[in-house]
């Protein structure tokens, strides 16, 4: 049965309920919209049948919200406060019951959250969901992209640590960069003229109040624009076209119980290495926690090499590949904006006639791994000093490797008009192929 179409159901209120609990589901469904909701995004939503492995880590980036869980119980025992807090992570990780399990998932989940997100905008890259009819879904998903970087970076500060604290220093500078305001932005940002107290409790506002909020808002927008517009599938056909005399897409599949079981599934895979990280390698080799973190912060010492957590290293290396401009770092900061902004305009870079990877030519195929390439290449740069490859012709290698793989990543999008018009495409089947 449709979701607007629900048979009212007689219910005698004075008397009791043979039945307590389908009597208490119909009791909250005549006042809240329970059944419908249910059957309009779970039994009765119908995606495709030919999902395959790439389409668990939508299911996944949800999972990994449980980080709003362990950030709650972490803040139970956390002191945002520049004379305590280091302080009170210590204590946390070693005197609080299950502190260092809560702690340990919070940062793993950090890095598992970039890792899913990320791999799930590579499978819309992959198979052209950003286009027609679903760019609003395209910009919620950045949107989201955007917001997590901005949680990610809010929450880097707060366990007061020496990278923590000189990699705030070294980023709210960058927003000292932008002209006429650069100067007045970035004390704003951080409530005083260098990183102190004030900005350790404005941080602490924005990732635990201000961004969950946000992101949670967008989650919902987000699935919501999926259901509605439908979704895509390896095959990129439009399985709402053919449909059979109930209605019924012919290619497509209650989400519940089918996708439903398939995703516990791969929940249950992820959360078996989940949990062998946070038990046997947190730290992961100083990528998730770096080892300067466990060192108090100290405003007069400065860390021999700054460097961003892994997931935020792509575009800290395109940051260091621009040189400066008039003794600015703008150019840098506007290109590693930019980076991330262009995503947005995804849905209109495209002119290719299909969708999926599958059938389209063999130049798209070639500029999207230019893109992979150049995204790893940058991110393992960004780990690592200017100088660790020495000089050529008095400019560092690792500068040049950069610039030249920072115009790469560029290339990609702005090339796109041009080559993903002339790409020699597969004829698309009308239905999916399995």
């Amino acid at each position: 049965m449709a979701a607007s179409q629900k048979e009212p159901v007689n219910i005698d209120f004075a008397g009791p309920l043979n039945r307590p609990v389908s009597g208490l589901l119909t009791w909250v469904d005549q006042r809240f919209p329970l059944i419908s909701t249910w059957k309009a995004h779970l039994s009765e939503y119908y995606a495709p049948k030919n999902f395959n492995f790439w389409y668990f880590f939508g299911a996944l980036s949800m999972l990994v919200l449980i980080q709003i869980t362990t950030g709650i119980f972490l803040t139970m025992n956390y002191k945002p406060d520049a004379s305590m807090a280091f302080a009170s992570v210590e204590y946390i990780m070693r005197e609080v019951p299950g502190g260092w399990l809560i702690r340990y998932m919070h940062s793993t989940g950090a890095s598992a959250f970039f890792i899913c997100v990320y791999l799930h905008m590579f499978r819309g890259l992959m198979y052209g969901s950003y286009q027609r009819p679903r760019e609003l879904i395209w910009i919620f998903g950045v949107l989201i992209f955007l917001t997590l970087m901005g949680e990610a970076f809010f929450g880097y500060l707060l366990p007061w640590g020496q990278m923590s604290f000189w990699g705030a220093q070294v980023i709210v500078n960058l927003f000292g960069t932008v002209p006429l305001i650069g100067p007045d932005l970035a004390v704003w940002i951080r409530g005083d003229f260098v990183v102190s107290d004030a900005t350790l409790n404005r941080f602490f506002a924005f990732h635990v109040i201000a961004l969950p909020l946000v992101l949670l808002g967008l989650v919902a927008a987000h699935i919501l624009a999926l259901h509605e517009g439908g979704s895509n599938n390896p095959d990129g056909v439009e399985i709402k076209d053919k449909k059979d005399a109930k209605g019924i897409p012919l290619d497509g599949i209650p989400f519940h119980p089918y996708y439903t079981v398939k995703d516990m599934f791969g929940a249950s895979v992820f959360l078996f290495v989940f949990f062998a990280i946070v038990f046997f390698a947190p730290e992961v080799g100083g990528y998730f926690l770096e080892h300067n973190n466990f060192v108090p912060a100290d405003p007069l010492k400065t860390p021999e090499h700054i460097a961003p957590v892994w997931y935020f290293t792509p575009y800290y290396s395109i940051l260091r590949a621009v040189p400066p401009m008039f003794e600015s770092q703008f150019p840098g900061v506007a290109a590693m904006g930019a980076s991330t902004l262009i995503f947005f305009l995804m849905p209109w870079l495209d002119r290719s006639p299909v969708r999926s990877i599958r059938y389209r030519g063999l130049e798209y195929k070639l500029w999207l791994a230019v893109f992979v390439v150049s995204f790893l290449v940058l991110g393992w740069l960004g780990t690592k000093p200017t100088d660790f490859l020495g000089k050529i012709g008095g400019i560092e290698t690792a500068t040049l490797l950069a610039r030249f793989f920072t115009v790469l990543y560029f290339a990609f999008f702005v090339l796109m008009p041009w080559y993903s018009a002339r790409d020699k495409t597969k004829p698309v089947p009308e239905r999916v192929t399995g």
